[in-house]
């Protein structure tokens, strides 16, 4: 059996694959769908994480293909409807990176209310803003989270050590998981409404894109901070910076964006004084969450291949 590695992998599992399969990594292929479509036919499993565009141009170049292991859990860079109809097995590492991605929503959601990023900036370049920058405490802030999947949920658990109130927007979720949580599951427009931070955990679909755009910041009264650590392109990336100089919102964290890399254009319209934590899609990503993504995948794939 031949596997695929298109993106970075934990070594120890990395070694376990290529002790019982034939192995190819190589990181290129993560950004050369041209490339990657002329040699994924030699290939029984593909293994990546979000960069790789397993597309249907891709996919109809691979006859042999039957696992894709996504070291993470979003799907929107695999076709899943085309795998689904032709028996490509696709295989998420569903729940392994979930404390990353819930440390960083509380880290950002401490960080931002005490104007972290700001201060920074200020004793940085010699001031001293003690008194000119306020700060704000976690305790007793209404966190509103946008899906309550199993990473909004740990990130509900972690809240209440800081005595914060919960809130959440999940359409799909019985109101006896609310109870069982302690989090009041409640309408978009109410979580637009009452929140100081609002944090988004939903995939990306038609219906999610460009979900916060100017109209729904505009119903958010509070002045919240924005935190993303799901799909970028679910903010408005113009409309959240028209937000935020108009005060509709308070700060922003974005760990992912509507293109990747970054776009140079979307940076330079960020003014250096702006309460904002920017990182390069890493809130699921410590050494800890990838031993774990990558362990369970290499452990899929043997599986699935019953080696």
């Amino acid at each position: 059996m031949k596997i695929l590695i298109t993106e970075f992998m934990e070594a120890k599992s990395l070694e376990m694959l290529q002790s019982i399969f034939d192995v190819t990594t190589d990181q290129d292929f993560s950004t050369n769908t041209n490339e990657l479509k002329k040699i994924i036919s030699n290939f029984d499993a593909l293994i990546v994480r979000n960069k790789t565009q397993v597309n249907k141009e891709v996919l109809e170049n691979a006859p042999n293909l039957k696992f894709i292991g996504r070291l993470g859990v979003g799907l929107d860079n695999i076709d899943t409807e085309y795998c689904k109809i032709h028996n490509i097995h696709v295989q998420p590492a569903t729940g392994m990176n979930a404390n990353s991605v819930a440390e960083y929503v509380i880290n950002s959601s401490l960080s931002l209310l005490k104007n972290i990023p700001l201060m920074h900036q200020e004793t940085l370049i010699g001031n001293w803003p003690r008194t000119v920058i306020s700060s704000r405490e976690l305790k007793g802030k209404t966190i509103g989270l946008l899906g309550f999947g199993l990473i909004a949920k740990k990130v509900s658990i972690l809240a209440k050590v800081f005595n914060a109130e919960i809130i959440a927007y999940d359409p799909y979720v019985d109101q006896s998981i609310g109870i069982e949580f302690d989090t009041k599951l409640l309408d978009i427009i109410d979580i637009f409404k009452m929140s100081d931070i609002i944090s988004i955990h939903l995939p990306l679909t038609e219906t999610t894109k460009n979900l916060l755009n100017y109209e729904a910041f505009k119903k958010m009264y509070k002045q919240p901070i924005i935190i993303n650590s799901s799909r970028g392109s679910i903010i408005n990336e113009k409309d959240l910076l028209k937000a935020y100089d108009k005060k509709l919102i308070s700060g922003f964290a974005l760990d992912v964006y509507d293109k990747e890399p970054v776009q140079k254009s979307f940076l330079d319209s960020i003014k250096n004084n702006t309460n904002c934590i920017l990182s390069p899609h890493v809130a699921g990503v410590t050494e800890e969450s990838n031993m774990r993504v990558s362990e369970f995948i290499a452990n899929a794939v043997k599986d699935f291949f019953k080696l």
